[in-house]
Order: C-alpha cells, then structure tokens, then sequence
C-alpha cells in the first residue's frame, strides 16, 4: 500500500512536469465571468455577489498558477522551452498576460466592495503593468519565433494564432478603467493615447490572423479535434475592441481635448456597432462548427476554455453599446450573451477540475503541426 501511495505521487509530480502556459485561460475565462456580471446594463438580483465570489477563484487561481508554472520553469527548463519550440503550445503563452490584466480589472469593477478602493487600485496597476509588459513581448516574439523557427504548414491557421497578439487590447481595456484613478495632465493622456496605440497594434495584426483563419477554413474545412472551441477566439478580439472603443471613449472627456473627446466617444459607437454585427455572424458560424464537431465526437481538452473568454469579451463589448447608444436591444443582447457565458463557463469548469484530479489534462503537446482537412468530418 505505501508502495503504491509513493507511485502514485511520482506519477502525479511527472504530470506536472508538463503543465503549461494554456492553463492561464481558466484564470480569463473565470475573471470575465466576474468583469462582465459586474458591467451587465441591467441590475440582476445576486448577481453582484456571485462576481465577487468568481474573482476571489480567478484571483486565487492566477497566484496558483503563477507559483506553479514559475516552478515549472525552474524545476523542468527543458519542457519549458519546449512549450516556446511548439507550434501549438507557444501560441498560448499569451493566456497569462491576460490572465494578469483581466484579474486586475476585476479588482477595480469587483474587488473594492471586498479590499477597499485603495488597495483594488494598487493591485489593478501591479497587475496591469506584468500583462502589459508581458503581452507586448508576446505580441512580438511569438510572431517572430513563427516567422523564423516553427514548422508552420499552408493548413496551420487556427484560433490559438490570436492568443499572442490580443494581450495588449485586454491591456487597452484594463488601461481604459484606470485612466479615472489617475491625476490631470501628462500621464493621463499618456495612457489614454497608449491605449488607443494598442487597440490599433492588436487589431490589426488580429485582422491579419482571422483573415487567414477563414482561409483556412474555407480550404480545407476543420481539423475535427479539440481545436475546433479555438474558433471562438475569433470574438476575443472583436468583443474586446469594442469593449476598448467605448470605455475610452467614455474617459476621452477626462484626458483630452473637448472636440477630440466627442469624436472618440463617437467612434465607439461608429466602431462598435458594425464589429458587433460581425462578431455576431461569427457567433453563428463557430456555433454551427462546434456542434457540427460534436455531434462527430470532439474530446474534451483546455482550448474548451476558447469557449467562456471571448464569449466574455462579446459581453463586455454589447454593454458598451448599451451605454453609449442607450438601445433596450443591446441590454437584452448583453443579458442573453452572460447566460450563455455561466452555461459554457460552468460546463468547462466542472471538466477542468475533473480531468486535472484524473492528470488526464497534464499530457505533453503534440510536437508536430496538426494539419486539418475536409475529409476529417465527412
């Protein structure tokens, strides 16, 4: 029997030893649980509470993870380094700048009822600066390492492409909320415009990405596994740009002058609205393709968190359309999109937790391109 104990705990430290950088999209997926409850347009009985609760987990979960994937990256380098070779993993090294950020916005929306505002404030810079810096770096070398060193094929293109490059607009969203917290002058500015900088820099390389993604798409079809929930990753960007677009243009009034303020408070609606249309067409088309897949068998795995993050983002992103266009269609929309957030966020939680008790989720990543074809779901 003790034989057997110590087997066992050698197996589950071996497990570990795997563990990486895509475990931080159960932090995102969970903080915007709580983000978006708190800015839903509509007041819902409970619902204040229930965020609160969902930030202490995602919080919890981001120093967690921080401690052990750090350890990871001291205990096993050479898997770590791995994980930067992979065509597949490497692309998620992007989950934990947004996993910082989005915990620190949810200090400022969720946690000062619970830390006081002080202290929400303090932790939403701190947090806010390592995923900025973190996803700026990302944004740069991921790209690079994709340009000069992975074994990328002409049917590579999947959602995960995205994760690098969104950070810095989850950075503009998190900038957004703290601009109010900051004193008059220069370095309110500042970050206003540096927002807007990052808005531009992850938009377009994200345009750039899904453009290629639908090439794919209309290629050579799904690969029919696991990445098929990446689809969803789509809406991050688009969801959380218009999120950008209307929190600043809410806060351009504090930090620039009046006639520029009024026309970045417009373009959050000019913006917004059309992405927002887009973005529901793509709500229907990954829908459509992930029941497709399930229907044929489709393995439970961590890109399921694709599922519950950008959804999130949509969220967010129709309730600053509510605010500044004050339409009852947008409120409905926002309120319609969280549930369908709870269900998938509840589904992939209850998976998660699941298969990392089983060590099911601790497999090493493939170490070649997963190619896809139409053939694969006929």
């Amino acid at each position: 029997m003790q034989y057997g104990s110590g087997s066992m705990a050698t197996t589950r430290v071996e497990a570990l030893g795997n563990i990486g950088p895509n475990w931080f999209s159960a932090v995102m997926g969970t903080g915007i649980v709580a983000t978006a409850g708190a800015s839903l347009p509509v007041t819902i009985p409970g619902v204040r509470g229930f965020t609160e609760v969902v930030w202490v987990i995602a919080a919890v979960l981001l120093v967690v993870l921080a401690v052990v994937v750090g350890g990871h990256w001291l205990r096993h380098p050479t898997v770590a380094r791995t994980h930067a070779r992979n065509p597949q993993m490497a692309h998620f090294y992007g989950a934990a700048p947004m996993a910082f950020v989005t915990v620190g916005s949810g200090a400022l929306l969720v946690g000062t009822n619970l830390i006081g505002e002080r202290l929400a404030v303090d932790i939403a810079w701190v947090l806010w600066t390592a995923g900025t810096l973190g996803g700026l770096f990302t944004a740069v070398s991921i790209p690079y390492l994709m340009f000069t060193q992975h074994n990328v094929e002409p049917d590579a293109a999947f959602g995960g492409w995205l994760m690098p490059v969104v950070p810095p607009m989850v950075s503009a969203a998190g900038g957004a909320l703290l601009i109010p917290h900051m004193a008059p002058g220069t370095g309110q500015t500042t970050m206003l415009y540096g927002c807007y900088a990052m808005f531009g820099l992850s938009l377009v390389a994200s345009l750039v990405i899904i453009t290629m993604i639908w090439s794919r798409l209309t290629l050579y079809g799904t690969s029919g596994t696991a990445r098929v929930p990446t689809l969803w990753i789509v809406l991050g960007p688009l969801g959380q740009s218009i999120t950008v677009a209307g929190l600043l243009g809410s806060d351009a009034a504090l930090a620039a002058p009046p006639d520029v303020a009024a026309a970045m408070k417009a373009f959050a609606i000019l913006y917004g609205v059309p992405v927002w249309g887009f973005a529901v067409l793509w709500i229907a088309l990954a829908t459509s393709l992930t029941v497709r897949t399930l229907r044929r068998g489709m393995p439970f795995a961590l890109t399921w968190w694709s599922l519950t993050f950008p959804v999130g983002t949509f969220v967010t992103g129709t309730t600053q359309l509510a605010a500044h266009t004050h339409l009852p269609a947008f409120k409905v929309a926002a309120v319609a999109a969280y549930a369908g957030l709870l269900s998938t966020w509840i589904l992939v939680a209850t998976r998660t937790t699941r298969g990392g008790m089983r060590g099911s989720l601790f497999q090493p990543p493939p170490t070649g391109p997963v190619r896809a074809s139409k053939d694969t779901l006929t």
